[in-house]
């Protein structure tokens, strides 16, 4: 007979632990329980890749038309797995690849043959380890198994396997590839390129005025990338060291303005534009005739535009930004002047009006250090160039009136909560009265003239 009668009341055994409440446990009760649980789960999780395993036997592409999965209308052991247990294609396709090398095999004649990993299969079934550190360790060995000798693979794996009863899955990953890398040295550069050729990045459309994006890539980008963003996002990075003498720094605003509410994965994000900023700002700057210029055009009313009031619109985008977001933006980047017919016909486009030069941006770069906002680490190519007092309100675009900001900054200060002024050429911020009741005017930047001075 089948084992479904053991399976069901096993399932009810797990039922019933469910519903039972953990929350009358002491600590080393509770601690106990999560380790019962985590086996609980790996016995599971085995039956799950023998369940697979058995799948991808009664599917073997020699058995044609006649073979289980072919009978049911699917193509693979892993499209009639995803069918039955409505798991995800990837989960259903990482269950029958891991089951088909943890699995006993059958030779064309039919006479059984070992499992190309009998060792991590053995500890999968008796629970000791996870179907998670197993596929790490067959995936890494798998990849060397065409260079490797036999011998050798075995000896890695007994002493991944090991590694496993005591090392998490993340590090027990980390070993199987160095033990690849030692097995089959040759094997680097075109498992790179494999990588390489996955790399790929989407940008989806919106949903609910938010645009998706995803992607993959290669170590190499991916390390270049990580360390980008971990030098800006990093808790411990300080513009420098500050003491009580410092003529540049106001010691005790730092706590009026320090403080960052962002999440690590808005911060992560805030870099991730701003080094895509700093790119097209390269870009455009470049010499010659052999360089592009991003141009994101905003539409909006000449009388939004002012008052700050209303809506605006850009391009390829569905969603509407407020016109005080149109004029944070025209803040940095000027704007064209467009004239359209009641039916949004253009009928004229006059000159591109830009406001700070980009030898003023210099002369900005080299007064401000980045962003002036404290605290912020933001280099001088990530940052906009913001009117102190509004063009709106007959703000010269000068040096004088002019000061550095990062995007997260910019928009704060845009909002309204702070006020901004400049204070003998350099600029000082104020911050709301809910925050610093004393409301104290406090030196921005980190310039280098200060300190001299």
């Amino acid at each position: 007979m089948t084992e479904a009668p053991e399976l069901d009341a096993v399932i009810e055994l797990l039922r019933d632990a469910v519903h039972s409440d953990a929350r009358g446990l002491t600590d080393d009760e509770s601690c106990e329980r999560a380790a019962l649980v985590e086996k609980a789960g790996r016995l599971i999780d085995a039956l799950r890749v023998q369940s697979a395993a058995d799948l991808a036997r009664r599917s073997r592409p020699e058995l044609g038309e006649q073979g289980l999965a072919r009978r049911h209308g699917c193509r693979t052991a892993a499209q009639l797995l995803e069918r039955i247990t409505r798991v995800s294609g990837r989960e259903a396709a990482r269950r029958a690849q891991l089951g088909s090398v943890l699995a006993p095999r059958c030779a064309l004649d039919g006479s059984p043959l070992p499992a190309q990993f009998a060792i991590a299969g053995a500890a999968v079934e008796a629970g000791e380890i996870g179907t998670d550190a197993a596929w790490a360790i067959t995936r890494a060995l798998g990849q060397a198994a065409a260079k490797a000798s036999p011998l050798d693979l075995e000896a890695a794996e007994e002493s991944l396997v090991t590694a496993a009863h005591s090392d998490s899955a993340d590090l027990v990953a980390v070993q199987a590839r160095l033990w690849r890398e030692a097995l089959d040295p040759d094997g680097a550069e075109p498992r790179e390129e494999e990588l390489r050729a996955r790399r790929e990045l989407r940008l989806g459309r919106e949903v609910d005025g938010m645009t998706p994006f995803h992607g993959w890539a290669d170590p190499t980008s991916a390390a270049l990338m990580r360390a980008a963003v971990s030098e800006r996002t990093s808790p411990y990075r300080q513009p420098r060291f500050v003491h009580e003498g410092d003529p540049d720094v106001d010691c005790e605003g730092l706590g009026v303005f320090g403080e960052d509410r962002r999440t690590r994965p808005q911060k992560t994000f805030d870099a991730f534009i701003g080094l895509l900023q700093a790119g097209i700002r390269a870009d455009a700057q470049a010499t010659g005739s052999l360089h592009s210029v991003a141009t994101v055009n905003v539409v909006v009313s000449l009388d939004h535009l002012v008052s700050g009031v209303g809506h605006a619109f850009l391009d390829d985008v569905d969603e509407a930004i407020s016109a005080a977001r149109a004029q944070e933006i025209a803040c940095d980047a000027g704007y064209r002047l467009h004239i359209t017919g009641r039916n949004g016909e253009p009928l004229f486009q006059g000159d591109r009006r830009r406001f700070f030069t980009a030898a003023q941006r210099r002369s900005l770069a080299v007064r401000d250090g980045g962003c002036v906002w404290p605290q912020c680490t933001s280099p001088p190519s990530w940052t906009h160039a913001h009117h102190v007092i509004p063009v709106s309100e007959g703000g010269p675009t000068d040096v004088d009136n002019g000061t550095l900001l990062c995007p997260y900054h910019h928009h704060l200060l845009h909002r309204g909560e702070y006020r901004m002024r400049m204070n003998q050429g350099l600029p000082e911020l104020l911050a709301p009265r809910w925050i610093d009741p004393d409301q104290v005017w406090r030196a921005a930047g980190r310039s280098r003239l200060r300190a001299t001075a």
